[in-house]
């Protein structure tokens, strides 16, 4: 080990990653499209990025399962002919993501940094984007704990979870930039 601020002989000081440039912050509102059968509202918009353990709707508060994320974003990018690399960074999801762009596949993200390429699936235009967000189960077994029976959407022998169980942040938490 070296002193803190001192350079091993001969080295050179720099990062060893890429520095990535912003180039746009997807603030246009969100349809958001819950799974079938697990308490929440079918579909719903967002306005803005939001953890869905604070949302006003015991159901979306509660959701636990698969919600997938729609908006359309323009750009005026040559992505093709400058050799450009574009990437979709999706700032923080809580817990994994699958990103579409255009129709295509173009990665699926469970740590961070949740940032997945769009070089070739970008175009210059409208760009349809889709996120399909899953989180953890222990959020519908809190809701659920607080339900009488008949009315719950989970099942399971164990629950260790009473109602007053502090919930798990869960969905898009952004920002989602184009960089």
């Amino acid at each position: 080990f070296r002193k803190a601020g001192r350079p091993a002989s001969g080295a050179v000081s720099h990062r060893n990653w890429v520095e990535f440039t912003p180039v746009l912050e997807l603030t246009a509102p969100w349809e958001v499209q819950f799974q079938a059968q697990r308490g929440a509202p079918a579909q719903l918009t967002f306005d803005a990025l939001l953890d869905w353990s604070k949302h006003a709707d015991a159901g979306v508060r509660h959701f636990s399962g698969v919600a997938t994320y729609r908006t359309v974003f323009k750009t005026d990018l040559a992505t093709k002919s400058t050799g450009q690399q574009w990437f979709l960074d999706l700032g923080r999801v809580e817990v994994m993501a699958r990103v579409k762009l255009n129709g295509h596949h173009v990665g699926t993200v469970w740590k961070a940094p949740f940032r997945v390429n769009v070089t070739d699936a970008l175009q210059s235009g409208d760009n349809q984007l889709e996120i399909e967000v899953a989180n953890l189960w222990p959020n519908r077994l809190i809701g659920d704990a607080a339900l009488p029976q008949e009315q719950r959407v989970a099942w399971t022998t164990w629950n260790p979870f009473s109602p007053d169980t502090p919930l798990l942040e869960s969905g898009l938490l952004g920002p989602v930039r184009l960089l």
